[in-house]
C-alpha cells in the first residue's frame, strides 16, 4: 500500500516565502509543493467538554494523494483506473485530550479537488471509554451523502444532504481559508456562505449534519499574530454563524498559509480553539522507529 502523498504541501520554518509575496497561481501550486513530503503541524488545544475546559493536542497534516473520481478513495493502483484518477489535497486533523479519567480522541478527514478545492469526502471518527462513533459525507454531482454509525439512540442512519452553490463542509473552511487558490476573500470583504458546521462540534451536541450560514469577514490589514511556534505576520477571518456561534481564524500570511490558530465560542462557552506550535515538512508515513517519534514531537512543539 502506499502511503505517501503524490505531491506534497511542504513547509518548513527556514524555507518560507517571504510575507510579502502572495498565494501562487494555480498553475503553480503542485510545482511549489512536489518535492514528495507532507506538512506536518501541531496545536496546543482547549475546548470545552461536560461542563469543563479541557487541554489537549492536535496533529495535522496537509498532503495530496491519487483519488479515484468515481469511488472516492485512495487508489493503491493508479494503473488499473486509467481516465478515473484525480489528486486530492488531504487535511486531516487528530485531536487528543483527556475528560476525567476517560481518553478521548477525534479524527477529522478532508478530501477536495486539488484543482479547485471541490468537496470530494469527508471522514470522522471519535472514541472515548463510551465507545466509538463514525460519519462519512461523500460527495456527488447533486447531494452529499451522510453515514453515521453510533452507540448512541437514534443517531445512526443515512441522508441526503443537497448541495448549495459555495457551501462548506466543516473543516473544510480552514482549507479554503488558507487560499491556496487565491484569496477566499479581499481585505475588508465580507462573505454570507452556507456552511456545515465541522464535526467536532457537532460531535459534542449529538447534532446531525445540517446547513447552516456563515458571515466571514476578513480584517482590512494584516496584523501580528503570536502563538506558541512565534509571531507572524497574519490576516484574520472573524465568523458569526445562524447556530449562534462565533469564531476567528488567522492565516499566515506569508505563502503557504498555515493556518495559526482558530477559536470558537458560544456566548461565554469555548468550543473549540488550536494554537499552531510548531511544523515540519517530513515523509512521516517512514518515521517508524520511536526515538524517530519522539524527534518529531519535539520538533513540533509537543511533549514527548
Amino acid at each position: 500500500m502506499l502511503h505517501g502523498p503524490a505531491v506534497a504541501l511542504a513547509l518548513v520554518p527556514l524555507l518560507f516565502p517571504t510575507a510579502q509575496e502572495s498565494a501562487a497561481p494555480a498553475d503553480d501550486v503542485a510545482a511549489l509543493w512536489a518535492d514528495g513530503q507532507a506538512e506536518v503541524h501541531a496545536y496546543r488545544w482547549r475546548g470545552t467538554r461536560k461542563g469543563a475546559v479541557r487541554q489537549g493536542e492536535i496533529v495535522a497534516t496537509f498532503l495530496t494523494q491519487q483519488f479515484a473520481g468515481e469511488q472516492h478513495v485512495v487508489l493503491d493502483r493508479p494503473a488499473n483506473y486509467e481516465g478515473q484518477v484525480l489528486t486530492a489535497l488531504r487535511f486531516n486533523t487528530v485531536r487528543s485530550f483527556q475528560t476525567g479519567v476517560s481518553d478521548e480522541r477525534t479524527v477529522t478527514t478532508v478530501f477536495v479537488r486539488a484543482d479547485d478545492l471541490a468537496p470530494l469526502r469527508f471522514t470522522f471518527s471519535a472514541s472515548d471509554w463510551n465507545g466509538h462513533v463514525y460519519e462519512d459525507i461523500d460527495a456527488n454531482l447533486r447531494a452529499f451523502l451522510v453515514d453515521v454509525r453510533s452507540p448512541y439512540q437514534d443517531e445512526s442512519g443515512k441522508k441526503t444532504l443537497p448541495r448549495k452553490p459555495d457551501g462548506l463542509i466543516g473543516d473544510q473552511l480552514l482549507v479554503w481559508m488558507r487560499g491556496l487558490r487565491g484569496a477566499p476573500i479581499e481585505p475588508g470583504a465580507t462573505k454570507t456562505l452556507p456552511l456545515v458546521a465541522d464535526a467536532f462540534e457537532r460531535r459534542m451536541r449529538h447534532s446531525d449534519a445540517l446547513w447552516t450560514t456563515a458571515t466571514i469577514a476578513r480584517d482590512a490589514a494584516n496584523a501580528p499574530h503570536e502563538v506558541p511556534a512565534g509571531t507572524f505576520d497574519a490576516i484574520c477571518y472573524r465568523i458569526r454563524t445562524s447556530d449562534a456561534r462565533v469564531g476567528e481564524v488567522w492565516v499566515e500570511a506569508a505563502s503557504p498559509h498555515r493556518i495559526l490558530s482558530w477559536k470558537w465560542m458560544r456566548l461565554e462557552e469555548l468550543l473549540d480553539s488550536a494554537e499552531l506550535t510548531g511544523s515540519v515538512r517530513t515523509k512521516y508515513w517512514e518515521e517508524l522507529d520511536d526515538a524517530e517519534h519522539d524527534d518529531l514531537r519535539a520538533a513540533l512543539g509537543l511533549e514527548r
